[in-house]
């Protein structure tokens, strides 16, 4: 019990996550960059957005996706970046449970525009990256781009 332990709050595996989060955004946002109009048709499946928000939000999501995707990667603001992608997919779980309980038949969007309907399994899943994403939070250590690089803000102020 106690190496189950002490594995679950490992380093290492806190890097694994957040490697696996940030390319997982990655691949996330390159169709929906690609394809902003058909995320947009998405979006609007929903019907979570107004209608004069839903083109903007399908040019700035996945850009910000990508962004946070890239700063997982490279561990550059990884706070911020968790938090951001932290509330990203807070809102993406809200959305799809409100859909459920709607009964609405639309797909995720997530990854492409032809997906399998959303499900209480795409609840769990986006459940279990934010639960991911909490462990990286608190037990990210390795391979910071801005702690290796970067010089910390009270050694610039002094």
């Amino acid at each position: 019990m106690e190496t189950l332990a002490r594995w679950l709050k490992s380093p290492l595996l806190a890097l694994a996550l957040r490697l696996y989060l940030g390319g997982l955004f990655i691949y996330a946002s390159m169709y929906k960059i690609n394809y902003a109009a058909e995320f947009a048709a998405t979006i609007a499946s929903y019907q979570l957005v107004p209608f004069v928000l839903v083109n903007v939000t399908a040019v700035v999501v996945p850009w910000i996706e990508l962004a946070c995707g890239l700063m997982l990667v490279a561990g550059l603001r990884l706070r911020s970046a968790l938090t951001v992608v932290a509330g990203l997919l807070a809102v993406f779980t809200v959305a799809i449970v409100v859909n459920l309980v709607r009964g609405a038949p639309i797909s995720c969007g997530c990854f492409h525009t032809v997906e399998d309907p959303i499900s209480w399994w795409s609840v769990a899943r986006d459940l279990s990256w934010l639960a991911m994403a909490g462990h990286v939070y608190l037990f990210d250590r390795y391979l910071h781009l801005d702690r290796m690089v970067l010089k910390p803000l009270k050694d610039i102020e002094a």
